[in-house]
């Protein structure tokens, strides 16, 4: 076996042509390769191994190749349909159903991990991603489960890779104009924010099909349930309504709570909560007696969250989160005619002297009563991405060839790890908010009315007053698709 770390000057040009990356039909080597860790390759690109490609996962990696400095060694998915244009558009790229074959067998030539897959898979590819010592793109939420995005968080400090979550605002220029007017006190010290969104856009709040559907013949089905427990497949689920179910996804608050409460962690700085409550709408199966469905999402929910005080606050922050169409009471500075946010989704922030607002990705920043929103004028101290929200594929890519802690990204691990914890500390207490009891008649459920306030021990990741919620905090994976730490 070639040792590759110690190929001498006169030997490395046949070592390059020989040993090319023959499987990939690429002539480019990763970095690691030619010169071991932080060697820069003669075309400075990045190699990328895409998990997931088609969807979100397909322009996913359009955008890395689009950013001029990234190729597409690697194909991923576990549906051969969903791939189909990803495959076409990258020719050369070997395919694979298993990312964990493609680990194996691949690991020596790629240098990124893009990981596009649903909510649950997500922790499990990217934390194998970064034990090989990749770099790794994760597309938001970061992880399905609080211990998950804790794990992650760690992880990414200790194998010293270049990490970002898929939520692009955070390079906008949107949310660093709200940081701009925040660290300049034009709405003094903010003490409440309120976060909304119209979603979800697609079924929740229903039971399980009770009947099975035939899997359709492009997709693996034991792949695309990975760590979840075994179900047999039904209609509809692929490629987009498993959101609404707790065994795949993370309902509206993972769909768009990275993109919608992320500029309120970046403005205020804040971390971990320390205390969450929430109510849910509910779902009648006839006029008189509200339907059950634990195994999904509830339809709309109004979620409260405490974060302790930080250097940019002067006292703690309470956090609305509000989803399924419910909206907070608009602000008296906005016109009547004026859109709040966006319409169906944004974000409030009400200061000591003021408030300020935006709408989906830190979009459209704007100071209350509008009108101010051009008077007033600050001094830009936070620095603009290149190409904005577009910017933030061409940003990892390039941090990644600059090698780790030589260039700043917008959402590294650190704190989108704490951003998701968040999210999920929120769906734990919408989970705890509605789970019940046996019926004492043997019959159905009694409700247990306890909407309370979990407290929450960061350190050991323990909610102290209600355990019935910590079996959501860490869950148990299918054999063969577990956390290797």
């Amino acid at each position: 076996m070639v040792d590759e770390k110690n190929i001498s000057a006169s030997s490395r040009r046949e070592f390059i042509r020989n040993t090319a990356i023959t499987a990939a039909g690429f002539i480019i080597l990763p970095r690691h390769v030619l010169g071991g860790k932080g060697f820069l390759a003669p075309s400075d690109r990045l190699l990328i191994a895409g998990v997931g490609v088609g969807g979100k996962g397909e322009s996913d990696i359009a955008n890395f190749f689009k950013s001029g400095k990234a190729d597409i060694a690697f194909l991923c998915d576990v549906d051969e349909q969903r791939a189909a244009k990803s495959v076409k558009d990258f020719p050369k790229a070997k395919y694979y159903k298993d990312w964990r074959e493609m680990f194996d067998k691949e690991s020596k030539h790629f240098d990124a991990v893009s990981v596009s897959t649903p909510d649950h898979n997500h922790a499990v590819a990217s934390l194998a991603a970064m034990q090989l010592g990749k770099h790794v793109y994760v597309q938001k939420p970061l992880t399905h489960d609080i211990y998950e995005a804790r794990v992650l968080t760690n992880a990414a400090k200790q194998y010293k890779v270049v990490t970002q979550m898929g939520n692009q605002g955070a390079s906008g220029d949107g949310v660093r104009q709200l940081v701009d007017w925040y660290d300049a006190d034009v709405i003094g010290k903010v003490h409440t924010v309120y976060c909304w969104t119209d979603r979800p856009v697609w079924p929740q709040g229903i039971p399980w099909p009770s009947q099975k559907a035939e899997v359709p013949k492009t997709l693996d089905w034991n792949l695309w349930l990975g760590t979840a427990p075994y179900k047999d497949y039904i209609e509809k689920l692929v490629p987009f309504n498993w959101r609404g179910w707790w065994d795949y996804g993370t309902g509206a608050l993972g769909d768009m709570g990275c993109h919608i409460m992320a500029p309120v962690f970046t403005v205020l700085d804040l971390k971990y909560v320390t205390d969450v409550q929430a109510s849910v709408g509910s779902v009648y199966v006839d006029e008189f007696k509200r339907g059950y469905f634990p195994e999904s999402c509830p339809p709309s929910s109004h979620v409260i969250l405490t974060f302790p005080k930080t250097h940019k606050t002067k006292h703690e922050v309470t956090v609305h989160w509000m989803d399924g169409g419910i909206q907070p009471e608009r602000p008296e500075e906005l016109g009547p005619n004026e859109d709040f946010g966006d319409g169906g989704n944004g974000t409030l922030f009400i200061g000591t002297k003021g408030k300020m607002m935006c709408s989906t990705y830190g979009a459209n920043p704007q100071l209350l009563p509008t009108s101010k929103t051009k008077e007033v004028q600050v001094k830009q101290r936070m620095a603009r991405v290149a190409g904005s929200a577009g910017g933030h594929y061409a940003q990892w890519v390039e941090a990644c060839i600059a090698g780790y802690g030589n260039k700043e990204v917008s959402s590294p691990f650190e704190t989108a790890g704490p951003l998701t914890e968040a999210l999920l500390m929120a769906n734990l207490a919408i989970r705890g908010s509605d789970i019940r009891k046996p019926g004492s008649d043997g019959k159905g459920y009694d409700y247990p009315g306890r909407y309370i306030k979990l407290l929450w021990d960061n350190d050991n990741m323990k909610v102290t007053n209600f355990d019935d919620v910590n079996q959501f905090v860490k869950r148990e994976y299918r054999k063969g698709f577990s956390f290797n730490i």
